[in-house]
């Protein structure tokens, strides 16, 4: 077998510093190179890093032959709420981004690639609740469209020029390495800050708002499982359903105060209320089970312990 060389693009984000260790695990640290617009921070410095800026398309390329690249990751992209504040430059980096990165598949006849699509590429009309693999979708956000119109490029590329692109559509990640990135379910992730540092919390969304959520370490699972599973087991070339557990902010809280009495929660909700209630409440996703055996392992539950149990050591190298 030849060697494989990963390429991660947006490796500074909230899911890539986690997903690069676990790549490291897979194919060691010197064949996996990291990248991203800015410098690395924390473990990232630890492994092959370079700048890199996916929109600058000579570049990419270049630095995929100059590498013998033969798989990418790529995660560079601007998240739900900060698209609806600069939405021609979401669509251009969500956008641009890709295709550059799927032409490089064709240009370098790349192994595999994968791109994240997320629950935001659903709409208000969609079925809100066990929503189904192949359903409506009509999203409302520029993140969301952007994520709509990259699963079908995804799937034009496979049948047109023979990529294989495997893609998951995301819905809330939670860790505790990076800080939140934007994103209107990262209430789930500065929660876990504020109940350590200041023992309050205000949301900005309403108490009963129900997402879909997942654990960091089950999105790296789920990634990593779907990428080495076999060509033959990946059926859906858009992009694949996912889910771990669904809960609101007031169960998160009620989680955490089994932990820290003292914490509070109250509630302002903002423009974010509006991209949360188009989203889904619950998510299907039996195909991914059925087609490549994805089983997560963390709920609320274990979860919560599991953040709150590593969280303030990291706190505390930051004080």
């Amino acid at each position: 077998m030849k060697t494989q060389k990963i390429l991660v693009i947006g490796a500074g984000g909230q899911l890539g510093s986690e997903l690069v260790q676990g790549l490291w695990k897979l194919y060691g640290k010197e064949n996996v190179f990291a990248t991203d617009i800015k410098d690395p921070q924390g473990i990232l410095s630890q492994g092959n890093f370079e700048i890199l800026d996916v929109l600058k398309q000579k570049h990419l390329f270049e630095f995929i032959q100059k590498n013998k690249i033969t798989q990418v990751y790529h995660l560079a992209a601007v998240l739900s709420a900060t698209g609806e504040k600069n939405p021609k430059f979401a669509w251009h980096l969500n956008m641009d981004g890709l295709v550059h990165v799927l032409d490089a598949a064709v240009e370098f006849k790349l192994d595999k690639v994968y791109w994240p699509s997320s629950i935001a590429a659903f709409g208000p009309t969609t079925p809100k609740h066990n929503t189904p693999q192949d359903t409506i979708m009509d999203p409302t956000t520029i993140y969301g469209i952007t994520k709509l119109a990259g699963e079908r490029w995804c799937d034009w590329y496979f049948r047109n020029k023979g990529v294989d692109v495997r893609s998951l559509r995301y819905p809330g990640l939670i860790g505790y390495k990076t800080k939140p990135g934007g994103g209107t379910t990262d209430y789930a992730v500065d929660i876990f800050f504020k109940a350590l540092t200041e023992k309050k919390f205000e949301c900005f969304l309403k108490p009963d708002t129900y997402l879909p959520m997942m654990y960091m370490d089950d999105a790296v699972k789920a990634t990593l499982d779907l990428m080495e599973a076999p060509a033959a087991k990946v059926k859906t070339r858009s992009s694949y359903n996912i889910s771990a557990m669904s809960f609101s902010p007031s169960e998160i809280a009620g989680e955490i105060k089994k932990h820290i009495p003292e914490f509070t929660i109250s509630y302002n909700p903002d423009f974010r209320q509006a991209i949360a209630d188009s989203w889904p409440k619950s998510i299907d996703d039996s195909r991914a089970r059925q087609d490549w055996g994805w089983r997560h392992q963390f709920g609320l539950a274990e979860m919560t312990k599991e953040i709150l149990k590593h969280l303030p050591a990291l706190l505390a190298q930051e004080a």
